[in-house]
């Protein structure tokens, strides 16, 4: 059976009904603030892409994606988005936004080889977002900042959730706290990349991992990133601790993007090459589209944090193996 955990002595604060009630809010909420916070504005965005286009996420880079073909188009082949990281930077240059605006979407999408848990699901929503920004902003500095917009907006979130359902007590630190995945190794050198995770997430609350991507002086890499969205030496995870499931608890996932330099190099780091001859590629090689940064932001994640939930099943509707629908039975957590 797939890895589940099941908190002893669990029962949800709100039940399944309210809660879905509380789900509404919460996205409400949050996008607001997500909007406001990073000068955004909302557009629709894809559910599928043509292979060819090389806008789809290759997520780590091995992840298969879901695929159909379209009558009306000779059977022309498609694939579900797995994120719209490659295509929100690719809509930035088409609307002609400004440096210092941006966007942001309901990202629907299906990821068909999650590991499914507590965390995971086939099923994936998340608010992916995309800003322009100048070539001089392509900085660390820069990216702290950002970090430090969307936290505050989840802090808020808290604060709104706490004062509509009084039992929901959840209570974030005054600040994020910052560190690279190569400080990581080094404090916890014998830990793997998740035990190291959970030990700064439950002795910080809040933590932005950076740098994640490239190989450690182990050798090892802390994560796998694609090596054609994110800098891998500007980017990172917004990780939260979960003290329901005594665990690191991953919020979202964030970065700069690469610039021509950058994808050079990490698609030759990463053995990508074929990629340079897809329209994304070459346009990003070519400066053709504008300097961003940009990330997703979980909405089942969120909602399941902040109303403090078992599993993330609890708050979306998704497809789960019968043996896990039938433990979480017996330990009260209701799967939608």
């Amino acid at each position: 059976m797939p890895r589940l955990m099941t908190p002893k002595g669990y029962e949800p604060v709100i039940d399944y009904m309210e809660s879905q009630r509380a789900i509404k809010k919460i996205k409400d909420f949050f996008q607001q603030e997500l909007a406001y916070g990073l000068s955004l504005r909302r557009v629709s965005a894809p559910l599928f892409v043509t292979p060819e286009s090389g806008l789809n996420d290759n997520l780590n880079g091995i992840e298969r994606t879901v695929n159909f073909t379209i009558k009306d188009m000779d059977e022309a082949p498609v694939e579900v988005v797995q994120s719209l990281a490659k295509w929100k930077r690719m809509a930035l240059g088409r609307y002609q936004i400004p440096a210092g605006h941006g966007i942001y979407t309901d990202m629907n999408a299906i990821r068909r080889d999650e590991e499914l848990d507590n965390l995971h699901s086939l099923y994936v929503d998340q608010w992916d977002w995309e800003k322009v920004i100048t070539k001089e902003q392509r900085t660390e500095a820069y990216l702290e900042e950002t970090v430090v917009t969307i936290y505050n907006a989840l802090k808020n979130l808290g604060d709104y959730v706490n004062r509509l359902y009084r039992d929901l007590k959840t209570e974030l630190p005054n600040e994020i706290f910052f560190i690279t995945s190569q400080e990581l190794e080094d404090r916890w050198p014998s830990a793997s990349p998740k035990e190291r995770e959970n030990l700064i997430a439950e002795e910080k609350r809040a933590v932005f991992i950076k740098k994640i991507g490239g190989r450690l002086k182990s050798g090892e890499k802390h994560d796998g990133r694609a090596p054609d969205y994110d800098d891998w030496e500007l980017n990172g995870d917004i990780i939260l601790w979960n003290d329901i499931l005594e665990s690191a608890f991953e919020i979202s996932s964030m970065g700069v993007r690469v610039d021509e330099e950058a994808m050079d190099r990490q698609l030759s780091l990463a053995g990508a090459d074929e990629r340079r001859e897809y329209a994304f590629h070459k346009a990003v090689l070519n400066g053709e589209l504008p300097y961003s940064i940009g990330g997703g932001i979980g909405q089942s994640r969120l909602c399941m944090y902040f109303l403090r939930k078992a599993h993330i099943g609890e708050v979306q509707v998704s497809v789960w193996p019968q043996e896990m629908i039938k433990e979480c039975e017996k330990k009260n957590i209701f799967l939608l």
